[in-house]
């Protein structure tokens, strides 16, 4: 007899989540070294920084996937 804690699943959102927020993570942290150290050829839209913005999208979307479903669990 198990109380059912053990062998329940986690849904596909959460580790969903968990990517995003690292794949943010890696993102962001590559725009922010951009920012500081930039390239000597720059491109046309190096001004807005895509890197950094994206990654801080990228970073707030799998914390929102994983904050919603952590507690969750699937029969």
């Amino acid at each position: 007899f198990t109380s059912g804690r053990e062998d329940a699943m986690k849904p596909i959102w959460y580790f969903v989540g968990l990517f995003l927020s690292a794949t943010g993570v890696i993102v962001l942290a590559s725009g922010i070294y951009d920012l500081f150290n930039p390239p000597v050829q720059k491109t046309v839209l190096a001004d807005l920084h895509a890197g950094v913005w994206w990654g801080a999208v990228i970073l707030l979307a799998g914390m929102i996937f994983f904050l919603t479903n952590r507690n969750k669990t699937v029969e």
